[in-house]
């Protein structure tokens, strides 16, 4: 019987077990590090423990410790959520050493499918149909390429120790092996600490499609049906759907009998994702099974109506399944969105800052938003920069996609960059309107998700911008003002002449100039605008954070966010983001070299690709560095050499700080 329950985790899972916990009436224990110490888990929970320092090292991956807190706590059960611990079969059998119950599979399950190469062979063994590759323990370049090269390009590099994308690397032709498998060992040593690689034969046009299975220790088991995860950047997930589009009824049933049979193979107990690769032929390969409860876990319930963590805290006490196989019923469709800090234009790199805007879509029975945070926080660099799971249902594809695209149009952010116009772009593609999914779908339509902001006209937006920076300065001068005065909120007010003023806007990179004539003042204000040449007339007033516009005639709202003259403003149609530039600050001068080489946040170096003075070319790496558990590349930008390396493998560097000096080679031979 479990009566405290011990989440070892954070943000997100941590808040979402929190809750079925609470529905269950179980007392709930969050564990915290440092950066977490105001963090909703900790204030959902009914007790919380500090672990240690902000690293995840010295704080969520410390699991005698947990164990530790979780004795003194009286705690019956620990749950490890997804990542961290989740998958670590020593943690698992320190909680059973301990007679603590872990949430999860028995450790012997973890170690058969914890090492990728070990999966294989037992499912190999199973009967559980496999992709062509080489799983073997001989790790030497020769015998890897070897295989690469008998299989045939492209081939893809996998961490054995792998998950999340990491140590994974797609192979074109025999040149880019040696690199590529380079990178691929660096990353898994940083990840898993180890550096053992699968080599598989790539597939071109595969979907991912997963099962979600159950076993309890009564010896049955079940499949809740299955997710298309085929959508990712970076291997890495991006929309998921429950259940997969244009998938018979047969290949459901056969892939799920498949994955019972996986399960059932290692004498699997508790919540578990065996996930195939999927062939146009509807020929279907296993790759790899994760031993926990999956990010993406809520599009399942959401089309089966279940509780998939009460189902794990039910088979943790050691009770059957709460429903057999045919009593599983699937029902519309779902699609979960992962919202991220990050920026899609600039190789997803991880976004870190606060919060200091975060609206959500209304909550209802079919929209649905777990998260971790709320307005004010901060997006952390020690940990993944995922802000939430945005899950929709309908009663069919078409609706739930629908849902999904009004519900993105009402997620709003500012404070870090983040990926909601990227997932509105991908969610809209006609291509996947159409269900055309593959594991290439953002390579495959790279130019139609990817565009520059010069190529949006914003022009229509200048003069609900103009607005609301004329009004926001207002509104400033009157909270500062401690007494009332003509100087403290006339703006542009001059004596003896028309009260008009010249408006100088920077959106994306364009300035524009809007000539502003005063008209009157109140609780509505109005102005007359020129902006090249055509004229508006615009009204408008601000209350709660909300612009309250009417353009000649035409009325709509705008959230905003304001910090220091920069402004974003949201509604269902816009996401533009302006500056308003002061006439006494003059034009910028340009950035220097240096700064094509500046750390892009917080982060360790890893590798120097190159020597120094050594000749390279335009695009050719020549340092790695680590941030967030990703590895960024820095690349020459011209032909040239690097003169000097300001910091060394392994040591830490802040975001901004300039790692390199680099000369052209035009400098070099002047």
């Amino acid at each position: 019987m479990i009566n405290k329950l011990l989440i070892a985790n954070r943000g997100e899972i941590a808040c979402r077990v929190i809750k079925t916990a609470n529905a269950q009436g179980i007392k709930t224990v969050a564990v915290y590090s440092e950066a977490d110490k105001n963090a909703q888990h900790v204030k959902m929970a009914d007790e919380a423990v500090f672990l240690g320092p902000s690293p995840s090292k010295e704080s969520y991956l410390r699991g005698e410790l947990i164990v530790e807190k979780a004795k003194e706590l009286g705690v019956d059960a620990i749950h490890p959520g997804y990542g961290f611990l989740s998958e670590n079969a020593e943690f698992a059998n320190l909680c059973a050493k301990n007679d603590i119950i872990f949430v999860g599979p028995p450790a012997s399950a973890i170690e058969a499918m914890g090492s990728k190469s070990a999966a294989k062979h037992i499912m190999e063994q199973a009967g559980v149909p496999l992709v062509p590759g080489y799983h073997g323990d001989e790790q030497s370049e020769a015998v890897l390429k070897g295989a690469a090269d008998d299989m045939g390009y492209p081939v893809l590099l996998k961490a054995a120790a792998g998950g999340g994308g990491k140590g994974m690397r797609q192979v074109w032709n025999a040149d880019e092996f040696s690199q590529a498998l380079n990178a691929a060992k660096r990353e898994s040593m940083a990840s898993f600490g180890d550096d053992h690689m699968l080599v598989e034969k790539y597939l071109t046009r595969p979907r991912h499609v997963e099962i979600q299975v159950f076993c309890d220790t009564h010896g049955n088991g079940v499949y809740l049906f299955e997710r298309d995860c085929s959508v990712q950047r970076r291997h890495q997930k991006i929309i998921e759907e429950a259940p997969a589009p244009n998938m018979s009824p047969s290949v459901r049933e056969k892939m799920g009998e498949a994955a019972i049979l996986a399960a059932k193979a290692i004498n699997y107990v508790g919540a578990g994702t065996v996930e195939f690769l999927l062939d146009e032929d509807e020929s279907f390969y296993f790759m790899e099974m994760n031993t926990r409860l999956q990010v993406e876990h809520p599009v399942t319930e959401m089309i089966t109506r279940e509780d998939l963590v009460y189902w794990q805290l039910v088979i943790a006490e050691g009770k059957p399944l709460p429903k057999k196989q045919n009593e599983l019923t699937l029902t519309g469709h779902a699609f979960e969105a992962r919202i991220y800090a990050e920026d899609p234009s600039n190789e997803f790199l991880p976004s870190t800052g606060n919060l200091a805007l975060l609206r959500t879509p209304k909550e209802t029975d079919v929209v649905r938003v777990d998260t971790g945070v709320v307005e004010g926080d901060d997006v952390s660099v020690f940990y993944d920069p995922m802000i939430a799971k945005l899950v929709v249902w309908g009663e069919n594809r078409e609706i739930a996609l629908k849902r999904l695209l009004s519900a993105l149009s009402e997620y709003y952010i500012d404070g870090v960059s983040t990926n909601i116009d990227f997932l509105k772009r991908v969610a809209g593609h006609p291509a996947f309107v159409s269900a055309e999914l593959t594991t290439t779908f953002v390579e495959k339509h790279h130019d139609s998700l990817f565009y520059s902001a010069a190529s949006v006209d914003t022009h229509e937006n200048i003069p609900v911008m103009a607005l609301l920076a004329l009004l926001h300065r207002k509104k400033n001068a009157k909270d500062a003002a401690k007494t009332p005065s003509v100087w403290s909120g006339a703006g542009a007010w001059r004596a003896n002449s028309q009260h008009s003023e010249s408006l100088t806007l920077l959106c994306d990179q364009k300035e524009m100039n809007v000539d502003v004539k005063h008209q009157s003042e109140g609780v509505t204000y109005s102005f007359d605008l020129t902006l090249d040449d055509n004229n508006y007339n615009v009204t408008g007033s601000i209350a709660d954070g909300v612009l309250h516009a009417t353009i000649d005639g035409y009325k709509t709202a705008y959230t905003f966010s304001e910090n220091d003259d920069e402004y974003t403003l949201f509604n269902k149609d816009t996401h533009s983001k302006f500056t308003v530039i002061s006439p006494s600050l003059g034009d910028e001068s340009n950035a220097d070299d240096d700064a094509n080489f500046s750390a892009p946040m917080n982060g360790t170096i890893v590798a120097h690709l190159v020597e120094k003075n050594q000749a390279v070319k335009k695009g050719q790496p020549i340092l790695v560095m680590e941030a967030m558990k990703m590895e960024h590349c820095i690349t020459a930008p011209y032909d040239g050499s690097v003169e000097e390396f300001f910091f060394q493998p392994g040591e830490l560097v802040d975001g901004g700080s300039t790692l390199l000096a680099f000369s052209s080679k035009e400098a070099d031979e002047g």
